[in-house]
């Protein structure tokens, strides 16, 4: 069966702020699952709280839309327990970085075959504008009385730190772009994160798509902007690990571009590694029936849904002689 992109559209209307950088990141998404050929009940969405948190309910797959900063923890027991589905978690820079950063970190140290898309633009929109964890230390941005007075969290390179094997930055406007940028973080073996810089028209007055344009400077020999965003493809930057023994090497180099931000910023994959174990594989060496029958596909219950579970076994190896 041959998708569209449309195929992943739904009927509920899409009420971001006109201009929202969302609207390119739900198209990218959608037109990521239909060249994937990803059938949509294959397909599970999970999103937290903020402007984010709606994607779910504008894309025709399975979607749980949670709790604020909880988006990872209930993704990865969908893809624990039912390892055939495709997982991919949304959620915004307040909702992941802030509440939910905890979980974020932490979810690096099982990597789990599984995305997390972070909507980055530097407010709460949701929450009419105040910074959120990635505004950088002294900026003011509209809804904020006075600069912000945190030091910025760097996604990708906290991503690196806790153990993310695909690690890559992308931007809302370039939707083609962040159309490959998400295939390749859903075709990967093991835990992606894709932070995606995005323009909030209604309160980051600071970050639009001028200031990434780089309208703001302009080059006296062409007349022409001088353009923010670069692609590190373009440059022959190789993020794959190909072997162990670069890991560390690969891992610094990541973190020293992740740091470039200001007149230069580069977007693409910083980080790609294969060669650490999923936590499917390691959970598989632990119980060998796991990949066939996970918790999802086992029965638990009669038809007249009494428990048919026998657990006296397990009982026995806990027992402590």
């Amino acid at each position: 069966m041959v998708l569209r992109w449309t195929d992943f559209k739904t009927d509920v209307f899409v009420d971001w702020c006109p201009g929202c950088g969302n609207f390119g990141i739900l198209v990218a998404l959608q037109m990521a699952l239909a060249e994937l050929g990803l059938e949509p009940h294959r397909v599970v969405l999970v999103s937290g709280i903020g402007c984010s948190g709606k994607v779910p309910h504008f894309v025709n797959t399975y979607g749980i839309h949670t709790l604020h900063g909880r988006t990872l923890p209930f993704a990865q027991g969908i893809k624990i327990a039912n390892p055939d589905l495709e997982v991919i978690a949304i959620g915004g820079d307040g909702d992941g970085l802030g509440i939910g950063v905890g979980h974020l970190v932490n979810a690096g140290r099982r990597n789990v075959d599984m995305t997390y898309l972070i909507h980055d633009n530097g407010v709460y929109g949701l929450t009419k504008g105040q910074a959120s964890p990635t505004l950088q230390r002294g900026l003011k941005v509209k809804a904020i009385p006075k600069p912000n007075v945190n030091e910025a969290i760097n996604p990708v390179m906290l991503a690196i730190a806790a153990g993310y094997t695909f690690v890559a930055r992308a931007y809302a406007y370039d939707t083609k772009h962040l159309k490959e940028t998400i295939k390749h973080a859903i075709q990967h073996k093991g835990l992606a994160l894709v932070d995606i810089l995005q323009p909030c028209p209604t309160y980051n007055d600071i970050h639009t798509k001028e200031w990434y344009a780089g309208e703001d400077r302009i080059d006296h020999e062409t007349g022409k902007p001088i353009p923010r965003l670069y692609k590190l493809e373009e440059i022959g930057y190789d993020p794959v690990v190909h072997d162990v023994a670069e890991e560390f090497s690969k891992k610094v180099a990541a973190m020293e571009k992740a740091r470039e931000w200001g007149d230069k910023i580069p977007i693409g994959i910083f980080y790609k590694n294969e060669l650490v174990p999923t936590f499917h594989e390691r959970i598989a060496k632990r119980i060998p029936f796991y990949l066939t029958l996970p918790p999802a596909k086992q029965i638990i219950h009669d038809e007249k849904g009494s428990p048919i579970t026998d657990i006296m076994d397990f009982l026995e190896e806990l027992k402590i002689t």
